[in-house]
């Protein structure tokens, strides 16, 4: 039997009217997933937290016309992201985890008892039964692509919404010297330790909160949403060192032109990296 698959973003606050329309109009099954590599870890009792933008995947049909259901979202400010038919192998291959990513360099991300894949690998294991970004959103590969391109030995790193801390563990299995990873969530600290300490790097990653960072550094990795970014330009460049590198993603091609208004005259931008539409940019410190 055929599908079609039909991907939409919505902001948090609408989720649930989309994925109500999206039944209504005969969706066969709707998944809401992370549009933003941004981990909602154990939430408190009680508590049912969505990411700041979701993902909506809606599977129809393979006969299903989406030009209605399209035409209905977009009067509401909602784009399809991709709509594209499906077969049945297809869709037991999205279904499945990719058990090993090479972003590049000696980089590998790998299940928590997968062999190594070459010899002089350095690989950052994952635990699947956890929540740990895995590296698949362009947002996040984006980052680790840079990090295996520019190993950051003997530097020291901040993290700066660190999440479960898959950055901060790259950076160090890479050779940073120290690296500061910080979030707003205690849960995020929690998770960040715990990898760290899974990956034997716990000796190099300080988990802490955003007061207790210590400055300069010469690199600040920062994968969060654009709006968010634009807020914190002062803190992010105060952290540098002159020289020192700020590498942001999160961003939107859309959104790179306000980013880097916020950020000049500071910074000096170098060209960006694009990836299925989202923006992963360098930046070094004047």
């Amino acid at each position: 039997m055929d599908w079609l698959n039909i991907e939409f973003l919505a902001p948090a606050m609408r989720h649930a009217h989309v994925c109500d329309l999206l039944e209504a109009a005969g969706a066969l099954a709707v998944t809401s997933l992370d549009a933003a590599d941004c981990p909602v870890l154990e939430p408190a009792p009680g508590q049912t937290p969505l990411w700041p933008e979701v993902r909506v995947v809606a599977l129809f049909a393979g006969d299903y016309d989406p030009q209605p259901l399209q035409a209905l979202l977009r009067a509401g400010g909602l784009v399809a992201v991709s709509c594209e038919p499906l077969t049945d192998d297809d869709w037991v291959r999205r279904g499945q985890d990719v058990t090993v990513r090479h972003f590049g360099g000696r980089l590998w991300v790998c299940p928590a008892d997968a062999p190594a894949p070459a010899p002089d690998a350095c690989v950052l294991r994952l635990d699947a039964g956890l929540a740990f970004g895995t590296g698949s959103h362009p947002t996040t590969a984006g980052c680790l692509r840079w990090l295996a391109e520019h190993p950051p030995r003997h530097l020291e790193v901040v993290d700066y919404g660190c999440g479960s801390g898959i950055l901060a563990v790259a950076a160090a299995l890479l050779g940073a010297r120290h690296v500061q990873a910080t979030d707003l969530d205690p849960q995020a600290l929690r998770a960040t330790a715990d990898n760290a300490g899974r990956n034997a790097v716990a000796d190099r990653v300080h988990a802490c909160e955003p007061a207790a960072l210590s400055a300069p550094v010469d690199l600040v990795l920062a994968n969060i949403l654009a709006p968010v970014l634009i807020d914190l330009a002062p803190s992010l460049v105060a952290l540098l060192r002159p020289g020192g590198v700020l590498l942001l993603s999160g961003v939107l091609e859309s959104q790179l032109e306000g980013l880097v208004s916020a950020y000049s005259p500071a910074l000096q931008f170098r060209p960006a990296r694009v990836d299925q539409g989202w923006v992963c940019v360098e930046a070094v410190k004047q």
